[in-house]
């Protein structure tokens, strides 16, 4: 425990630490302002008396914004950097906020969360390339210290619109604008830093970055491309069905009120963070493809287990679940960006926007089967999903491919 304590203190010396706890804070902040959406759905749809797909069809909007712009976002700034690209972001997701608060018509809200999602399209992928770029050698724990803001970001949200807005009505959701002017204070640093790091790199003659040797030829890069994509797939449509209408199913099965379901829903939101502080560093020490093996495969006797207990079980069940699958992600976005060093920007872009574009075509085709069958056929259904991660034994050790 000292030996842990001592190697945690010497990675808070490094000379970019304060700028990794400004881009978590960001992600933190970010995140909280996204999920807002999600946990004001019950409100929503008892307000404009919508039904699950017309939900669904919020959802998708909002992540295919997201997922679209994701990688174009990424490939832009990977050709053409710009200091300023994070506030750009947050602008837009703050505009989107005030517009969800205020707006009475579907149509309204859906041009909110499209607002919301395309600043979540311009944040992720470049974020993350600059917390790639900032922690240099040490990538997976600076991996490690974003992601986290964001999970952590994700899970108070829904504990705040519990607190804050569900007392009241949807109108209150305007007060989070205020976490918004929040995360463009904390893009200070972030801006400052990367303005110097771009300058720094114009007048070098060496881009070390673009000359980074691949670690698998095309063919093979290709066909774990392939894999990861599957084992995208199947993570983010059990996380849809938890993140869109796991409040309806405890509301719906257990009579639980609003509030106390966005606090079960704090729970399970609170052990994604738990599992990507946890997923990160294990990835370091024993591998990221035995993380991802572990983490997608594990979650599913949670998941095949939660649609046959009871309320005490179904929340220590949702956290289990939701500690497994969470810790996946940072493995799988460092593992895609050690296999193309050169592209940090477009593939953090192209999977951050595949796995939005997956939950929200996974959240439409769930609220309209939730309408045809019921909310609990839902998880009777996406309990199987996590047995996809099987295919994780195709994934290469890109370990053993680099010390070779």
């Amino acid at each position: 425990m000292a030996n842990f304590f001592q190697k945690l203190k010497g990675l808070t010396k490094m000379p970019t630490f304060h700028v990794l706890l400004a881009l978590s804070a960001a992600h933190c902040l970010n995140d909280l302002l996204q999920s807002v959406i999600t946990a004001v759905y019950p409100m929503l749809k008892a307000d404009l008396g919508i039904n699950f797909a017309e939900i669904g069809l919020i959802t998708l909007v909002y992540q295919l914004a997201a997922s679209i712009f994701q990688p174009v976002v990424g490939y832009a700034f990977d050709r053409r950097p710009f200091a300023f690209s994070l506030p750009m972001g947050m602008c837009s997701t703050a505009v989107g906020i005030l517009l969800f608060a205020f707006c009475t018509t579907l149509t309204g809200i859906l041009v909110a969360v499209f607002m919301v999602g395309l600043g979540s399209a311009t944040l992720h992928p470049e974020a993350s390339r600059i917390t790639s770029l900032a922690g240099r050698q040490r990538r997976g724990f600076a991996q490690s210290v974003f992601q986290v803001g964001g999970n952590f970001g994700g899970s108070i949200g829904p504990l705040l619109v519990a607190l804050i807005v569900a007392p009241h009505d949807r109108r209150y959701v305007a007060f989070f604008l205020i976490f918004a002017f929040l995360c463009f204070w904390a893009m200070r640093p972030i801006c400052r830093w990367y303005g110097n790091y771009l300058r720094e790199l114009r007048n070098s003659e060496v881009r070390t970055e673009r000359h980074a040797v691949l670690p698998l030829s095309r063919r093979h890069t290709i066909f774990t491309i392939g894999v990861i994509i599957v084992l995208i797939f199947s993570k983010y449509i059990y996380m849809a069905s938890l993140s869109s209408y796991y409040t309806f199913y405890l509301i719906d099965k257990f009579g639980v009120s609003v509030s106390l379901s966005q606090i079960f829903l704090f729970v399970f939101v609170v052990s994604t963070a738990v599992g990507t502080l946890i997923g990160g560093p294990v990835g370091d020490r024993y591998g990221r493809k035995a993380v991802i093996w572990a983490s997608i495969l594990g979650t599913a006797p949670f998941s095949l287990l939660m649609p046959h207990v009871g309320l005490a079980p179904t929340v220590m069940l949702s956290f289990c679940a939701g500690f497994m699958l969470s810790s996946a992600f940072p493995a799988i976005l460092l593992y895609a960006q050690e296999l193309l060093p050169t592209k940090l920007g477009m593939i953090s872009g192209l999977f951050f926007g595949f796995a939005f574009g997956v939950g929200g075509i996974a959240s439409a085709v769930l609220g309209d089967f939730a309408d045809r069958y019921g909310i609990e056929a839902v998880y009777n259904f996406c309990a199987y999903m996590p047995l996809l991660g099987i295919v994780a034994a195709f994934l290469p050790n890109l370990r053993k491919k680099t010390l070779a």
